[in-house]
């Protein structure tokens, strides 16, 4: 009997996830949509590329909103067993109100750690392609960064042509041989810049060691200079921020490539960021189950529904109002970084400790 009550908790359990993750993606692909039919708007493309583009979208959206979705289908099928009274017979045959939280906790955290190491890398697949072909696709570009083997490129529209700026390879807040091309409506050559290099803290880039050739019949003219300054829309903070995207980057990617990663340019914070988001994920679920627990199986009593469906919203907010604040206090430096990624956690994990243990007198 035992077995047959394991089975039901878990194959009813993983059925009722199974079918709120397909409920928030049915959302997710209705809005979504929307904005993709807009963009595509003026586009000659055919009618299915803004639902296949919506499609790979989402399932990464999905993964952010993992916690509440674990949320709101432990409290769903707790309420559910409780009121048909599925509850009242499990614990007729020996089953307490904390073995089936363990049973259920850890579900969800064997979840997440299947996301993070099957799911995950597919996800982050869709996410580059689906930038890739949006960037494709894209009209009227002011301005393009992009990062490759060959180092970092830049593209800028000025007022009387264009600025392209290549770089060997960033160096905390200066990109080391540098090279920058000015060129007219036309695309013809204006003046060639050469710095070995270049502060971009500000949008005032100063440049050091600098050779700068300009065309004069038909010869280039070279001058050497020993800082020179440009003004650029670009700065070290709106730069690192375009390459912050934690769909893209699996969590396989950070803990194979992470060296690697660091050694290419990438910032520290933002990479030991991803990585312990990613990382806090599976505890993140367990203790959402864990709350979900608390707040319906402390008493056999039928409900209301929709009461718990309030408590439940108002209990989501909070917690993802506090991991935002936690994870602005360590963007800006007022506690560890690492820490705030992982305080919601260990707060949450404090509650749960003492509601678990009330539930269990139950």
């Amino acid at each position: 009997m035992n077995k047959v009550i394991l089975n039901y908790l878990l194959k009813n359990f993983l059925k009722t996830i199974f079918m709120w993750i397909a409920i928030f993606y049915c959302f997710g692909l209705i809005l979504n949509l929307f904005e993709e039919i807009e963009f595509f708007k003026n586009i000659d493309v055919s009618i299915f590329t803004p639902l296949i583009l919506t499609s790979i979208f989402i399932p990464s959206m999905i993964i952010q909103l993992l916690p509440f979705i674990i949320f709101v289908s432990s409290m769903w099928f707790m309420l559910k067993i409780r009121n048909n009274r599925d509850l009242l017979t499990m614990k007729v045959f020996g089953y307490s109100n904390m073995k089936i939280f363990f049973i259920l906790a850890f579900t969800s955290f064997i979840l997440g750690w299947l996301i993070l190491l099957v799911a995950n890398p597919i996800t982050s697949s869709m996410s580059k392609y689906y930038e890739k072909t949006k960037s494709n696709y894209a009209r009227d570009i002011d301005h393009l960064v992009t990062f490759n083997k060959n180092g970092l490129w830049i593209k800028e529209n000025l007022k009387n042509g264009n600025r392209i700026i290549t770089a060997n390879r960033p160096d905390g807040l200066n990109l080391i041989d540098v090279t920058i091309f000015h060129l007219d409506k036309e695309y013809n050559l204006h003046e060639k810049i050469i710095s070995k290099k270049v502060n971009i803290k500000e949008n005032t880039w100063k440049l050091k060691d600098v050779e700068i050739f300009k065309p004069e019949n038909g010869v280039l003219e070279k001058e050497l200079f020993d800082s020179y300054q440009i003004e650029s829309i670009y700065n070290y903070e709106k730069i690192t921020t375009l390459f912050k995207n934690f769909d893209t980057m699996s969590f396989l990617d950070l803990i194979i490539n992470y060296k690697s990663l660091i050694d290419n340019g990438y910032n520290q914070r933002f990479l030991d960021q991803s990585l312990h988001n990613l990382l806090s994920l599976p505890f993140f679920l367990l203790m959402m189950t864990a709350i979900a627990a608390i707040l319906t199986l402390n008493t056999l009593k039928r409900s209301d529904n929709v009461k718990f469906i309030v408590i439940g919203l108002i209990t989501s907010v909070f917690i993802f109002y506090f991991k935002d604040l936690s994870l602005a206090l360590g963007q800006t430096d007022r506690i560890p970084l690492i820490l705030a990624v992982w305080a919601p956690v260990i707060a949450l994990s404090l509650f749960t400790f003492v509601g678990v243990l009330q539930i269990n007198e139950k």
